[in-house]
């Protein structure tokens, strides 16, 4: 494996105890994401890509390739309907299955870039202001903690298949 083709964990950064409502979510969804990262880091891609608790069909990598989709969905699909951003679940299964000659590497920075242009139209944009794509009816506020429920959600499920991959735990 090339440097290229690995993942390095990220320096976690815990929220603080005290902030404001915008501040409080951003830390906690950005402490989570980093949370993502670390738990993939140091898999081989056969590892990320393999199911390790039958008869589950979830992988590492999969679920980090979700992730960018559930970043893309919420947040510059349909929050901020930019135009040159299509729908991550037309025709899709939900994103799980990489494409072919994609590595773990190539998946984390896709994501982390994902998680960048979110934070982007978070700063750009009120709680308050409303989801730009005609049919949906949500805040950003809304948002966000729906990307802190499902980015917290998959951090679980990462515990459980590194920790049967490797014996890893505590990412």
């Amino acid at each position: 494996m090339t440097d290229a083709d690995s993942v390095v964990p990220l320096e976690r950064v815990v929220p603080p105890l005290r902030a404001d409502e915008r501040e409080a979510l951003i830390l906690r969804l950005d402490f989570l994401r980093e949370t993502v990262v670390n738990n993939v880091a140091g898999l081989s891609l056969v590892q990320a890509t393999t199911a390790p608790v039958a008869p589950s069909t979830l992988t590492p990598a999969g679920i980090v390739r979700h992730l960018i989709g559930v970043e893309r969905w919420w947040f510059a699909f349909t929050f901020a309907a930019l135009p040159e951003v299509t729908d991550p679940w037309a025709g899709d299964d939900g994103g799980f299955e990489l494409a072919p000659g994609e590595s773990l590497a190539t998946v984390v920075r896709s994501y982390l870039a994902e998680c960048a242009r979110s934070n982007e139209i978070v700063t750009a944009h009120s709680l308050d202001d409303v989801a730009g794509r005609d049919g949906h009816d949500f805040d950003l506020r809304y948002a966000v903690l729906q990307l802190v429920e499902e980015t917290a959600r998959h951090c679980g499920h990462l515990d459980l298949l590194r920790e049967a991959i490797d014996g890893a735990a505590g990412h």
